[in-house]
């Protein structure tokens, strides 16, 4: 399987007191690679990933090295079925933004600006926060790094499942049993619950034809004497 390198888009926000609104905001095109193949290393300095695509039969492979430090326990990660979306925390409060992503001053070929996030640095704080966005995120799972090459801490499980949760609060076994408790109060009875036809057509308990597995017809003729004919 080849190898080639992936698209990467990015963005930024600055701040010199708010650590949430001071990220890089960067995209990572590899389309159909299925999380349990995803090998993703984020570092104070830098990032890498590989994975392979099952529709493309190419493996994607990209190391960056950032124009200056993130801090990787504070940043977030979305993974889809054509990219990988990161919000990187800048470590440094700082107004001014960036000149690059990378450390590297010479242009990428595989290197783009996302102009969907993209604002002009004194125009950010006119700019709403893309809450919608932002909720899609997930924290870095278990925090970012790991010296083996692999997901670098990251548990793309586990990150399926906060996604699933979409942020609600867990209401616990207590909001369980009022939800069920509701539900119990607002069914209606059901229609002959308890009643037995072979029960009220003999008139004897239910507990009591229900013992003896006879109807009722049958168990008014056994109850009457026989009447012998006489020649």
């Amino acid at each position: 399987m080849s190898s080639v390198t992936p698209e990467v888009t990015w963005a930024q926000r600055s701040s010199t007191s708010e650590p949430e609104k001071n990220y890089v905001y960067l995209t990572i095109v590899a389309t159909d690679v299925p999380e349990s193949d995803i090998k993703l290393d984020l570092q104070p300095t830098s990032l890498s990933f590989k994975g392979a695509s099952t529709s493309k039969k190419v493996t994607y492979a990209i190391d960056l090295d950032f124009f200056a430090e993130i801090d990787p326990k504070e940043s977030k990660i979305h993974h889809t079925g054509r990219d990988i979306e990161l919000v990187l925390r800048k470590k440094e409060l700082k107004q001014e933004f960036w000149p690059r992503l990378l450390k590297d001053s010479k242009k990428m070929h595989f290197l783009k600006t996302n102009f969907d996030k993209w604002v002009d640095e004194d125009e950010q704080d006119e700019q709403p926060e893309d809450e919608d966005y932002m909720s899609k995120m997930n924290p870095m799972a278990g925090g970012a790094g790991g010296g083996d090459g692999g997901f670098g801490g990251i548990d793309f499980s586990k990150l399926g499942a906060a996604q699933g949760a979409g942020g609600l609060p867990d209401l616990g076994d207590e909001g369980a049993e009022s939800s069920d408790d509701e539900d119990d109060d607002d069914m209606p009875d059901l229609e002959g619950e308890d009643s037995n036809p072979a029960a009220e057509a003999s008139g004897k308990p239910v507990e009591e034809v229900e013992a003896s597995g006879k109807p009722a017809e049958e168990e008014e003729a056994t109850s009457k004497p026989k009447i012998e004919e006489v020649a």
